[in-house]
């Protein structure tokens, strides 16, 4: 259990039900009245965010939240198996839980599976990956006075902007966490 007034940035809670993250909190005492704490919380499930305020002694209980590191298999009408590399354990994802989260995650790469009492809710890929090329638009001499950027298709059939020396069959690396482009392999 934990209380209001011990609140800090990246504790999870549970409270009305969802598990929620603090991503801000502030204790506030004002010249009349009790003082109270405002938050802001974000709910883990559906990634909204809340601003709510408590009184310093409301207590919570902790969510513990697991993050066990699996090997993306495959994907087959809907469902996503991952494999644990230390018991060979696999387990599947129903496509709702896995969102976007995998579009650049090729198979037999390691990912970060998030659950809490067993039930997963997200799923962190890597921060940077290296993917080739499928397909793109030919780039076009002399036209580099400013940062333009063309589409380029990678091999798992996301969309992701290059700069217009990148071709096709070139290995990029992209920042996950953007989607952008980061550099020539």
């Amino acid at each position: 259990m934990v209380s209001a007034g011990d609140f800090k940035n990246g504790l999870t809670i549970e409270y009305d039900g969802n598990i929620y993250q603090i991503i801000e909190f502030q204790h506030v005492k004002p010249g009349k009245g009790a003082a109270f704490v405002r938050t802001k919380l974000k709910n883990i499930k559906s990634g909204g965010v809340t601003e709510t305020t408590f009184r310093p002694t409301e207590k919570f209980e902790n969510a513990h939240i697991d993050r066990k590191n699996m090997t993306y298999l495959y994907n087959d009408s809907g469902l996503y198996y991952f494999m644990d590399g230390e018991t060979f354990e696999q387990i599947a994802v129903s496509e709702d839980n896995v969102g976007d989260s995998l579009k650049f995650v090729k198979e037999n790469e390691e990912v970060k599976i998030c659950s809490h009492n067993g039930e997963v809710f997200a799923i962190e890929p890597p921060i940077t990956v290296e993917l080739e090329i499928t397909e793109t638009e030919p780039g076009i001499k002399g036209n580099t006075a400013t940062n333009a950027t063309k589409p380029a298709t990678v091999e798992t059939g996301a969309t992701v902007y290059v700069p217009l020396f990148v071709e096709q069959g070139e290995k990029i690396v992209i920042d996950t966490r953007t989607g952008e482009y980061s550099k020539r392999v």
